[in-house]
């Protein structure tokens, strides 16, 4: 096959429909809603992550690794695509859990296989499938630190990404968030020789990730509207009715006088359309009726009675007899668990499971268990061995369990 050439199986996936990231400039039928991206609060994440990424490539490659300072950028496909070299390795590490939407690796593929080379200690290293596992897992590996990161204190609990999984192909075939998203750039020296590794998130995840760290976007604050505006309007356009009304028995002046007492009353008055009536005739009579169904409309201009909601005060009703029937129930046994970490398997790799099969879990080696009584998640802790068993060093209690001791 020529240089520049796509394969049978990227025509067939063009012809067949398949998302390839908007290939092209044509319009996007499935753009995700433009979000404000928080840049600085971003940046400070990068800042803080870039060490961990560092210190993730050092352990794996035994090289001595040295970050650069990262960028964050809100861009889109064309811009992105600018950065990349004509061929890039991908790494798609969607979250499953806590944050949705695209979340994505890229690098060169010379970095790629530098890694793979340092990593497998080969010097000639090839970009197969064994080779790109191993990205896989530096990935991986760096997805457990930033979500140990963004977890920190409670902020994003629960958060999880499903199984990089690296692939290499043409830039332009490469499936990228849609519309503006937050691409961060990480420069990193490994071994005398410099890379970069770009992340791109979609504006969701980018936004979720800013609010963990209190910023994120914020929605447009509302102009406050004038108590006095419908009243005012009620009033030019009765001023406007009556100048505009023929007369024949009143003047513009008294009707201008009745028109300010029935503002100030709210309600037409009878007392003054029976003296507006002595002024003039029976024609004059038709004619007042219309300015009281005028002064009527204005009363609906009335701002509404709004009032506070109230709520009672639970607090003050639970006595110490109440919180004393939690005695009744402490010794009774509860189940409790300690999950190492999970994954999913499709039906087909499930009935192939055998004697010696490597199951590969979410969780990375030193990364916190979660600890659950009757499967709810109440602390978190670090495998230890007490004698020949294993045990569990709590680390971390979950607010949840904080909030039930606390009212003991």
């Amino acid at each position: 096959m020529s240089e520049g050439s796509i394969s049978q199986e990227e025509i067939d996936a063009l012809l067949s429909g398949v998302d390839v990231g908007g290939l092209g400039s044509g319009g996007s039928f499935n753009s995700a809603p433009e979000v404000d991206i928080d840049v600085p609060t971003l940046q400070n994440f990068a800042g803080t992550i870039k060490d961990k990424l560092a210190e993730v490539i050092k352990n794996m490659t035994e090289k001595d690794t040295v970050p650069g300072s990262p960028t964050v950028e809100a861009i889109g496909r064309d811009q992105l695509l600018a950065k990349l070299p004509e061929e890039a390795v991908a790494v798609m590490a969607d979250f499953s859990s806590g944050l949705s939407g695209d979340h994505l690796f890229l690098m060169s593929p010379e970095f790629a296989t530098k890694l793979v080379g340092y990593i497998n200690k080969e010097e000639n290293p090839a970009l197969d499938d064994m080779g790109l596992s191993v990205i896989s897992e530096v990935v991986s590996s760096h997805s457990g630190a930033e979500i140990t990161e963004l977890s920190k204190g409670g902020k994003l609990p629960g958060l999880a990404t499903n199984p990089p999984e690296a692939v290499k192909e043409p830039k332009a075939m490469i499936r990228m968030p849609q519309g503006t998203f937050a691409c961060f750039t990480y420069p990193v020296t490994v071994g005398g020789e410099q890379f970069t590794l770009w992340e791109a998130v979609s504006g969701s995840v980018a936004d979720g990730m800013a609010r963990a760290f209190g910023g994120g976007s914020k929605p447009a604050s509302k102009p406050a509207a004038s108590v006095n505006s419908g009243m005012e309007s009620a009033s030019a356009m009765g001023g406007a009715a009556q100048m505009s009304s023929p007369s024949a028995g009143f003047t513009q002046q008294p009707m201008m006088g009745g028109m300010q007492m029935g503002m100030q009353q709210m309600q037409p008055n009878p007392a003054m359309m029976g003296g507006m009536q002595m002024g003039g005739n029976m024609m004059g009579m038709q004619q007042m009726q219309p300015n009281a169904s005028m002064m009527g409309g204005m009363q609906m201009q009335t701002p509404p009675n709004v009032q506070s909601l109230q709520f009672p005060n639970f607090a003050q009703s639970v006595g110490g007899g109440e919180q004393g029937n939690i005695n009744l129930i402490m010794d009774v046994f509860m189940e409790m668990t300690v999950e190492l970490g999970r994954t999913k398997k499709t039906i087909k790799d499930i009935l192939g499971l055998g004697e010696g099969t490597i199951i590969e879990l979410d969780k990375l080696a030193g990364e916190p268990v979660d600890i659950l009584v009757n499967h709810k998640p109440i602390a978190k802790g670090e495998v230890v061995v007490i004698d020949e068993n294993f045990g569990v060093r709590v680390t971390e209690i979950l607010p949840s369990l904080e909030h039930v001791a606390s009212s003991m």
